[in-house]
This record gives C-alpha cells, structure tokens and sequence, in this order.
C-alpha cells in the first residue's frame, strides 16, 4: 500500500487531474496550452530521434570505443589554465575515498564529517598561502571570485565614500580576459565605473572605492604589488588581488601588507583542464568582512561528548536564508 502511494506521488497526474488542470488554465487540451505558452519556432515538429535501449554493458563498451578516438594535445591556453598531475596517493586516497566526497550535501553536519573536513582543510590551505584572516569554501571560478570581490568591496565602502557616491573600481590591465568580462557585467547593474590602467598612472581620487591587481599578470609579469597597495591604501580603497595560489609558494603573502580580499583558482593543484571549468576558487578576506564573505564558511566546534566536529560556521547562499540578505548562490563542491 505505502508503494502506491509513493508512485501515485511521483509518477504525473491523472487523467482526472489534468482535465481539472486544463478547465482552470481554459484550454481543451495538453496540446494547446503548449501551443499557447511555447514559440512555435523552438518547438520540435517531430518527436525525438531515439533507438532502441540498450544494456548498460554494451552502453560502457560503445562509451569506451568512442572515448578511444579523442585526440590529446598539449594546451598552451595559459591565461590561468595550467595542466596538471593528480598524484595517485591523493588520487586514491582523496578524490577516490568514500568518506570525503559520499555525503551529498554539507548542510547536515551530522552526516558530513568528511566533507566538511575536506572543506576545512581547503579553507585552511588558502589562509596559509594567501595570509589572510579568513576564507570560504568555495567559489565557482576565479572569474566569479573576482566579480563577489568587487561586490564585497562596493558593499562595504565607509561612510564618507557612499555619501560621496565612489562608485569608481580601479581593474590593472593586466587582468585576465575572462575576469574581466564578468567584471564588466557584473558592474552594470550596480551602476560601477571600471578604469583600467596601469596602477603607477591612475590617479586616485574620492571617487574610487577599490583597486584590482592581478598577480602575476596575465602575461606572467610580477608587479610591484605592495607598493600598489600602499599607494590604494593612501585613497582608503579597499584592494583586491586575484593571485596564483602556487606562486604564494614562493611570493609573499598578499595578506602581509594588508590587502583586504585575495582571490583565484585552485585549478592548478591537480584538478584537470576540463575544457575550461568549472574549478574551485578560493576567497579569502579578513574577519570584518566575514558577513559579507560570499559562499559558506565551515568550523571546528565540539560535539554534545566533548570531542572534536565541524560544522557550517556561515552560509550565505539564499536557499538557507532569506534571498534579500543573501549575497550568492554560488559555491561548488570541486574544492
């Protein structure tokens, strides 16, 4: 008894039910309130072309022969796009183990431990790297990164620049192409002017409230970045700096001489090319921020025994809170 009622639940309307449906909206038939609601010119003047099922053996097989005629080349797309090399430890033991990437969902703790472990020690690698106070889990891309950074900053301008109305973000030229364009749709509707330039050329004034700087550049190139940052800080803007998270390997930390949020990609920590995305972006900003940080935030509490648990600390995305206090919907599991 309890399966039909599951199936009657799932499985469509009835014909009862439809008719109603179609009395209510006044049309005759299904077909009709297609041709009503549907322009004629999407519409398919024939049903699909579809064969005849087959096994998902002989599916696996016709998979793998297809997949055997792909032709690999090496990339040299750059611009923030590095091949990479998933060791097999991390490979077996990470991305293949069970208890880091079962749980479908984050938000119930209880049953996630592992994915929020993976999460917090993402977070965790991205403070240390980049220097600063504090770091979500995650973002779609470093594009997207970049575009929440701008948002963030115009968000918290002081007193004295939105009674001025700063409405102006400083973008170095040597952004990324694709960042860029997002900035540049992103900046539309909230009325934000981009000057791109170089940083030793612009002259700020009260009417910026940021400054963006790629680091390296899009063509490899290692500007003098704490001096930029000093000369911003002069203007009290807010700095933004999209970094290669492997250079700070080598490079100091943004996060020393007082950026206020440092993003990019993870991409190049072993997650494959995959024609371009999407690849985990990291955002990382200092603490004041941390409530208008986009994305989740996960932290180590202790449990009802006393003993070691994490938890999601903050979320921001507007399925969990109301959408006119949210300040994304998106985060992706890639981390």
């Amino acid at each position: 008894m309890q399966s039909e009622k599951f199936a009657l639940r799932h499985i469509g309307p009835k014909e009862e039910e439809i008719s109603k449906m179609l009395t209510a909206l006044e049309v005759d038939s299904v077909e009709e309130l297609l041709s009503q609601t549907l322009p004629e010119g999407i519409r398919l003047k024939q049903p699909l072309a579809l064969g005849e099922g087959i096994s998902e053996y002989r599916f696996l097989n016709e998979l793998r022969a297809l997949s055997d005629e792909n032709q690999f080349f090496e990339t040299y797309i750059g611009m923030g796009y590095h091949p990479t090399i998933t060791p097999a430890v991390i490979q077996r033991n990470i991305v293949e183990n069970p208890g880091w990437y079962t749980a479908y969902t984050p938000y119930q703790a209880e049953i996630a431990q592992g994915r929020l472990e993976a999460l917090f020690n993402f977070q965790t690698t991205v403070c240390d790297l980049t220097g600063m106070e504090l770091a979500n889990a995650s973002l779609l891309d470093e594009a997207t990164a970049v575009a929440e950074a701008m948002t963030l900053a115009y968000a918290v301008r002081s007193r004295d620049q939105k009674k001025g109305e700063a409405n102006k973000l400083f973008v170095s030229e040597d952004i990324l192409p694709q960042s860029l364009a997002v900035l540049q749709t992103r900046a539309l509707p909230l009325g934000i002017e981009l000057v791109i330039g170089k940083a030793e050329k612009t002259d700020f004034d009260a009417s910026f409230f940021a400054a963006f700087f790629q680091s390296p550049g899009k063509d490899g190139n290692i500007i003098d970045l704490p001096a930029m940052v000093v000369k911003a800080k002069t203007f009290d803007l807010k700095t933004i700096v999209a970094a290669d998270l492997l250079s700070l390997t080598l490079l100091e930390a943004p996060g020393n001489y007082g950026v206020d949020v440092v993003v990019g990609t993870t991409q190049r920590f072993g997650i494959p090319l995959g024609y371009g995305g999407p690849h985990a972006a990291y955002f990382a900003t200092k603490t004041d921020y941390k409530r208008n940080i986009p994305g989740r935030i996960i932290g180590q509490s202790k449990d009802q025994d006393d003993a070691p648990a994490l938890r999601m600390a903050l979320q921001t995305r507007e399925q969990h809170i109301k959408r006119d206090r949210a300040t994304s919907n998106i985060c992706t599991a890639q981390v």
